[in-house]
C-alpha cells in the first residue's frame, strides 16, 4: 500500500535527519505512546471521526517508530511485526482458517484463552496475559473476562446483586470500625463486584465512569462560570448556593 510505504519513508528520513527523532529510544517514547493512546481513547469516546483519524495516525507513528528502532538494533523490522500479527490472527481464528466451528462471538471467546495458551511462548496461565500496567478498572474487566472464558462466572447474572450488597455491607462495617487498611481492601472488593455486575449487564465500566467524569466537569464548570458572572468566588459561597447553581447546570 503506497500510503504505508510513504509513512516508512518519512520515518527513515526523520530518523536520519531530525536531531529529536534521532535521539529517541524505546524508553523515551513510552510516555508519549501512553499519552497518544489516551488521546485516541478520548476521541473514540466522543465519536469524533476527524480526531479519531488524526489520533490513529499518531498511534501508527509510534508503532512504526518502535519497529524502526528494532530494525536499527537488528532485532526485528516492520515486516516482522506485520507477519507476527498475521500469524497470530490466523492461529487464533481456527473457525475462519481451519475446521473449527464458532457460530457466535461467545463461542469464539470460550476458546480464546485455550488457543492463546497453546501458542509458542503464549500465556502459561489464564490470567498471565493481563498486562500489569493496565489502569485498575480496565484490568478488573480483563481479569473477569478471562475467567469467564474458561467457565468461571455466575450461572445467573442476577445473582451478582447479592454479591454487590454483601461487599457493600462489609465495606460499611470496616469504615464504621475506623480500620483504614481493611476499609481500603473492602472498597476494592466492592468496586470489583460493581465492575463484575457491569460486565454481566454489558455495561463498560470504564466508559461509564469516564462519561460521569465528563458530566461532572461540564456541570462544575457551569457552576464556576455562573459564580464569576455574579462576581463571586466558589470558596466564598455556601454549599447551598453552589447546589442551587448545580441544579441549574443539570437542567442545561
Amino acid at each position: 500500500m503506497a500510503a504505508f510505504g510513504r509513512v516508512l519513508d518519512v520515518m527513515d528520513e526523520l530518523r536520519e535527519k531530525c536531531p529529536w527523532d534521532r535521539k529517541q529510544t524505546n524508553e523515551s517514547l513510552r510516555p508519549n505512546t501512553i499519552e497518544e493512546t489516551y488521546e485516541l481513547c478520548d476521541a473514540l469516546m466522543r465519536d469524533d471521526a476527524g480526531n479519531i483519524c488524526k489520533e490513529l495516525g499518531d498511534v501508527l507513528l509510534h508503532v512504526v517508530f518502535y519497529a524502526k528502532i528494532g530494525q536499527e538494533r537488528e532485532q526485528f523490522d516492520i515486516a516482522d511485526v506485520c507477519h507476527k500479527l498475521c500469524d497470530k490472527l490466523i492461529f487464533r481464528h481456527p473457525h475462519v482458517y481451519g475446521d473449527a466451528v464458532a457460530e457466535t462471538a461467545g463461542d469464539v471467546l470460550k476458546s480464546w484463552e485455550l488457543i492463546k495458551q497453546k501458542e509458542k511462548g503464549g500465556n502459561k496461565t489464564v490470567l498471565s496475559g493481563v498486562p500489569v500496567a493496565l489502569p485498575s478498572v480496565i484490568k478488573a474487566e480483563r481479569i473477569q473476562e478471562k475467567a469467564r472464558n474458561v467457565g468461571f462466572d455466575w450461572e445467573q447474572r442476577e445473582d451478582v446483586w447479592q454479591k454487590v450488597q454483601e461487599e457493600l455491607g462489609e465495606l460499611r462495617a470496616e469504615i464504621e470500625k475506623g480500620d483504614r487498611q481493611r476499609s481500603e481492601e473492602e472498597l476494592g472488593d466492592y468496586l470489583f463486584s460493581l465492575i463484575n455486575m457491569a460486565r454481566l449487564y454489558h455495561i463498560n465500566a470504564d466508559n461509564a465512569l469516564e462519561r460521569t467524569n465528563q458530566k461532572f466537569i461540564s456541570r462544575f464548570n457551569y457552576v464556576e462560570a455562573r459564580a464569576k458572572e455574579q462576581g463571586r468566588s466558589l470558596k466564598d459561597m455556601s454549599l447551598e448556593e453552589m447546589d442551587e447553581l448545580w441544579n441549574e447546570a443539570k437542567k442545561n
